[in-house]
């Protein structure tokens, strides 16, 4: 029997956060951590199979994003506030110690890796997708000056060009460059949006339906902090001294998710780079995977996480 997704709002350190919840928990629980473009939607399918098969399943959406709160606006926006919500959102749920599972996506991995680095005795694994762990934040300063993050990283440039359009177009456009293999690129007189028009279609794995829940959730929130976390607050990332993971590590990734292709990104995950951080490692390639390989195989991811779990029993 298929488990409901449940609601709630929880108060963590001065905001209330939105919380998707299912299933009850007899073998531990599995939080999932979203990106951008998305929310906690778009764990939906991963949701559903990790509650059926007896875990429950927590989703948050990020501080600023969907259905939780904005954070003030005169407030410096810190990459710590990510962790330290996420450590109150495990408390507040009274999640017991060594309990946890993380998966992580996009943005939302790079929180995954480093709690689990903070605070080995919160977690008993970590599942990430799509993006590999370094202990250092790229500054991609040798990509061409119409790469997406360095236009978005520019205060004002990409609320002036999200701006043109609604909401739901904006994710749209979004969600077909980033399901594309080749990295989002603008000419000197494009911006990032006029690289998809309304002719190119969504991807056959995201239906109208979805499109419109997306787009519900940033009506709520907009854009304005997600573009300051990640983009433009991610490189004040605090580096960990001598990471290495107590836990075990999963990495997922798309053969056909442009992320593969950022600079240092492939020898990251093929040369080894990895294993020293994370001493019990499993890197898996799905053919085919985009860069939202859970939504596009979901079938498929469901397969692998479950099987993680069941490895790494608690």
């Amino acid at each position: 029997m298929e488990q409901p997704i449940e609601h709630s709002c929880l108060p963590i350190r001065g905001l209330n956060l939105h919380i998707a919840q299912a299933g009850k928990g007899e073998l531990g629980t599995v939080v999932f951590l979203h990106g951008f473009p998305e929310i906690w939607y778009s764990w939906r399918h991963q949701m559903v199979a990790v509650a059926a098969a007896g875990y429950r399943a927590i989703a948050p959406d990020w501080r600023g994003y969907g259905l939780s709160d904005q954070p003030p606006e005169a407030e410096e926006v810190s990459y710590d506030d990510v962790l330290d919500d996420l450590l109150g959102i495990l408390d507040a749920l009274s999640i017991p110690k060594v309990k946890a599972f993380l998966v992580g996506k996009d943005f939302g991995a790079i929180p995954a890796y480093d709690f689990a680095l903070r605070h080995p005795g919160r977690v008993c694994g970590v599942m990430c997708l799509g993006i590999p762990f370094s202990p250092f934040t790229s500054s991609f300063t040798t990509m061409p000056e119409g790469f997406y993050m360095l236009r978005w990283q520019e205060p004002g440039r990409a609320e002036a060009d999200f701006g043109r359009y609604d909401i739901k177009r904006v994710v749209r456009t979004i969600y077909i460059l980033f399901s594309s293999s080749e990295i989002p690129i603008a000419k000197g007189d494009q911006e990032i949006t006029d690289l998809v028009d309304l002719s190119t279609p969504l991807p056959e794995w995201l239906t109208e339906e979805d499109l419109a829940v997306y787009a519900s959730l940033y009506e709520k929130s907009g854009f304005g902090y997600p573009l300051k976390m990640p983009y433009r607050n991610l490189h004040k990332r605090p580096t960990i001294e001598d990471p290495k993971f107590q836990v075990p590590v999963f990495v997922v990734m798309g053969e056909k998710d442009y992320v593969y292709k950022l600079p240092g990104f492939e020898t990251v995950l093929k040369d080894g780079i990895m294993d020293k951080f994370a001493p019990d490692l499993k890197i898996t390639y799905i053919p085919e995977g985009s860069h939202f390989v859970q939504e596009q195989f979901p079938d498929k991811v469901n397969e692998l996480l479950m099987g993680f779990l069941k490895d790494h029993s608690v």
